[in-house]
């Protein structure tokens, strides 16, 4: 038994040794970021530029790469598969690295808590509950649920897909505005596709993060009709927030954040974490973040992260189960 003990000592010194040694030459070749979506949309856009500038911090190219589908499970398992050593990490968000886990689970091939850690937070967005405005009446969000209790099954609505953010926060407003009937239109291109097909009023509404479609607003093409922030923004004074209107509990962001598999040691998630922490004190990162109107969190560690991830998706799960929202498996 004693030199079962010692071997097992002895074996846990050598990984911890073996360990700090990678961590203290990484990184030594370029690092793969997978992306859940393709290219264009706000996960995609977040992550190209902290790359820009962890390729400057880190010293080795960063290269992103779109793997979109499945509702994010296509790229969450080839990242949760690759060698934990710190070269194959993922970017995602809200729908795809905390609804899909808490509604999607037995599709994965994997566990998703226990072969994925997240890294860092990397951004909020307020996000819009937004109509087209081709051959679609309402130009409020009263107006909005007034017509769609009187048109059941007329009124569509798009999402990156089943269980992503746009899904899920719409079968919750329909459970709480005493249960409207609507038709849910799924993409699997992401916010791109999805603003692209509502402007052009194949979908009537669905929600987005306040900084991609300003110019399909601008245009006059949709049109906001509420916000999910704690109060109104100021670059949108005109649009109500989701509590003033009658709705409260709704999630005031569309985050994304940093992830790799569970065994990476944490020697190289500390690194990574202060990368991305230092990229987002950046004049040129703090600009874009200040144009979109996101914020980057002010986690302290990746611990920190961890806590605040375990908590959004139990407060997903008592919404979702609140709202009766179900999937086939």
């Amino acid at each position: 038994m004693r030199g079962l003990l010692r071997i097992a000592v002895s074996l846990a010194g050598l990984w911890l040794a073996t360990s700090a040694a990678l961590a203290q030459g990484y990184p030594s070749r370029p690092i793969r970021v997978l992306v859940p979506y393709a290219p264009g949309g706000l996960t995609d856009t977040v992550a190209r530029h902290y790359a820009d500038q962890l390729r400057k911090s880190l010293g080795q190219n960063v290269l992103v790469e779109n793997k979109p589908g499945a509702s994010g499970i296509i790229a969450i398992e080839e990242m949760a598969r690759a060698k934990p050593d710190g070269y194959t990490i993922m970017i995602g968000n809200i729908s795809t690295n905390c609804l899909t886990p808490v509604l999607l689970a037995k599709r994965m091939k994997i566990d998703y808590d226990r072969d994925v850690q997240v890294i860092a937070r990397l951004a909020d967005a307020p996000v819009f509950f937004m109509a087209t405005t081709t051959n679609f009446p309402p130009k409020t969000f009263g107006e909005f649920i007034e017509y769609a209790k009187k048109n059941p099954e007329e009124v569509r609505y798009a999402s990156a897909g089943i269980g992503a953010y746009q899904h899920v926060n719409t079968e919750i407003l329909a459970k709480r505005a005493g249960g409207l009937k609507l038709i849910h239109i799924p993409f699997k291109d992401g916010g791109a596709g999805i603003l692209k097909d509502v402007a052009g009023g194949d979908t009537h509404v669905s929600w987005f993060n306040v900084t991609n479609p300003v110019g399909m607003i601008k245009a006059g093409r949709v049109r906001p009709l509420a916000v999910a922030a704690e109060a109104r923004l100021p670059a949108w004074p005109d649009v109500p927030t989701l509590n003033e209107v009658g709705f409260s509990g709704f999630r005031p962001s569309q985050w994304s954040a940093a992830f790799a598999p569970a065994g990476v040691p944490k020697e190289i998630i500390d690194k990574l974490f202060s990368a991305f922490a230092e990229a987002a004190k950046t004049p040129e990162l703090q600009a874009i973040f200040e144009k979109g109107g996101m914020i980057a969190p002010s986690d302290k560690s990746p611990a920190e992260a961890a806590a605040w991830l375990k908590n959004e998706m139990e407060t997903w799960r008592r919404d979702i189960a609140d709202a009766g929202i179900k999937v086939e498996e």
